[in-house]
């Protein structure tokens, strides 16, 4: 109401699409969110045909998940004991998650939510406050050696350099997926230029090996971080 001096804090235009939403007079990009919300609903409709065709002999769709969920289970218990069992669904969920984004750009005219950064900083920074929080529970103030390093008159450096090593650790996991995801898709649409579809298949396959990779190492960095978290400080 602009004769009584009120405005209503959120105004939404009429300009409503995929791309773009104005918010108070100012564009916001929301294609990356919508893309994000269509990977869930990925995973929720693969969940639940799994969950209606479970069988003692798997079969089809339970058998691909069992050996996904297997392999990637024992990978985590190898490298963390069987403490790592219990983080097993986080770090499955995150690989699953960030794969689905990722192969959703090798679709054509969609685009892959982890070639935005503002999707993969938002899975880097949980990631980075879960585990720090893993380790100040488990250790209490004394998590605080973690950071110091394995000598003492090394101690006021080496708390320095950690505590930025540890800093970066979220920007690094947000460029890396970022960086590889969006150079595929800009390679990519330079392919679809340049050749016919049938042409760029060799590229879809080593692209979907390359976006089921960066998953992957998302995956083992945040259970790195994890398995470093609840260690003893050397």
């Amino acid at each position: 109401m602009a004769g009584g001096g009120l405005v209503h804090p959120i105004l939404i235009s009429e300009e409503l699409g995929l791309d773009r939403i104005v918010l108070n007079g100012q564009s916001l990009e929301v294609r990356h969110i919508f893309y994000t919300y269509v990977a869930l609903a990925i995973l929720v409709i693969i969940g639940l045909i799994v969950r209606r065709q479970l069988k003692m002999v798997p079969t089809g769709a339970q058998n691909v998940m069992e050996v996904l969920i297997g392999g990637l289970e024992n990978f985590v218990i190898d490298n963390m004991g069987e403490v790592g069992r219990r983080f097993v669904p986080l770090l499955c969920g995150i690989f699953l998650f960030i794969l689905v984004m990722n192969l959703i750009g090798l679709i054509p005219g969609f685009d892959a939510p982890t070639a935005n950064l503002n999707t993969t900083v938002a899975m880097a920074i949980p990631v980075f406050l879960y585990y720090n929080y893993l380790g100040i529970r488990r250790w209490g103030p004394g998590y605080i050696k973690h950071f110091m390093g394995p000598m003492a008159a090394l101690a006021p450096f080496m708390l320095i350099l950690e505590f930025v090593s540890h800093l970066v650790r979220p920007v690094s996991l947000s460029f890396r997926l970022f960086g590889n995801i969006r150079g595929e898709e800009v390679i990519l649409i330079i392919f679809f230029s340049l050749a016919p579809l049938f042409a760029t298949l060799p590229i879809y396959f080593l692209f979907g090996l390359a976006k089921s990779l960066q998953a992957f190492i998302f995956f083992m960095l945040a259970m790195v971080y994890i398995k470093g978290a609840l260690e003893h400080a050397h």
